[in-house]
């Protein structure tokens, strides 16, 4: 845990100087209260965007239509599972306990990605979700890479690694789909549809209505802004959406030649924030599917307990 003493004008300038220099923050070293604060609540969010994030696709494990995607969606789920403990593990070397993240969780006090509150109808959606929202969460995950905060960066890139093969393999999929039947084209296409505007909204609110987002750049927890990020996302995934023959469900969608970026229509900001709020399609659904699997999983965490104890007292 980070010495928390006393916050000076010399030590506030010392450690942006570091910041400055490119230095990675540690566990042991002085920070503001601040800091922490903001990287408590970024990395926990993140965690359970993980977490929650394994439910879309963990409903069609079942539902998979052979055996070689089952066991791609297998992979991917557990990979999200670990990408979650990578990223309680981080928070907790800012001196908090995973237990209070997750009964903040658990009690709706905390957030994760609102792009996890909408429902796949089809299978399509696994693999739209794979290209896009997965390539939207690689843009934003490569930037916290180069975080300020030595264990949230190191944990990034090993996850960058995981989802960029959960990328590839989304793409593949609809890919596969755009290029075949007609009705497999009307899956790829219906949900791209329902899938395009949640990606784009994941990326957070516009940089002017992000208050947290000048103090994370300036202390190098994010080095690029919400707006920045998803204007990377558009400029790679509209153009090869239209290539395979797809239509990206936005009349003013255009490319600007004059700048060399693709721009997209309004964001409908109000539906960002009913989900954020808890308003979402499957907020409710969401967070009860963790309380259960939380309870259901009581008896593995007292049994580990209770031989850690038996341990200790014959040790």
């Amino acid at each position: 845990m980070a010495d928390l003493g006393a916050e000076s004008p010399e030590r506030l300038a010392a450690f942006e100087a570091r910041i400055a220099a490119g230095e990675k923050i540690e566990p042991g070293d002085w920070m503001p209260e601040a800091y922490r604060h903001q990287l408590v609540r970024m990395i926990s969010q993140h965690a359970h965007s993980e977490v929650v994030g394994m439910l879309p696709e963990g409903a069609w494990i079942p539902r998979a239509p052979s055996l070689r995607r089952k066991l791609i969606l297998l992979a991917k789920v557990q990979d999200e599972a670990g990408h979650g403990q990578y990223l309680y593990h981080a928070a907790e070397t800012l001196g908090v306990h995973r237990d209070e993240l997750i009964a903040a969780l658990l009690e709706g006090r905390a957030k994760y990605s609102s792009v996890f509150n909408y429902p796949p109808l089809t299978w399509a959606d696994v693999g739209m979700i794979g290209w896009l929202v997965d390539g939207a969460a690689i843009k934003n995950q490569v930037m916290l890479a180069q975080c300020s905060y030595g264990p949230y960066s190191r944990a990034m890139v090993r996850i960058c690694a995981e989802e960029t093969f959960h990328h590839k393999q989304g793409k593949e999929m609809v890919l596969t789909y755009a290029r075949g039947t007609a009705h497999q084209r009307a899956m790829a296409q219906d949900a791209l549809d329902r899938w395009w505007w949640p990606s784009l909204m994941m990326l957070g609110p516009h940089d002017s209505d992000s208050p947290n987002t000048p103090q994370l750049v300036r202390w190098g927890v994010k080095t690029k802004t919400n707006d920045q990020v998803r204007q990377e996302f558009v400029d790679e995934h509209a153009p090869e959406l239209l290539e395979v023959g797809l239509e990206v469900p936005d009349p003013e969608l255009r490319f600007d030649p004059a700048d060399g970026h693709w721009h997209h229509g309004p964001i409908d900001w109000d539906e960002f924030w009913a989900v954020v709020r808890g308003d979402g399609p499957l907020n409710a659904e969401r967070l009860e599917a963790r309380r259960r699997a939380f309870e259901e999983g009581r008896w593995v965490r007292e049994a580990i307990a209770a031989h850690a104890a038996r341990r200790e007292a014959t040790a």
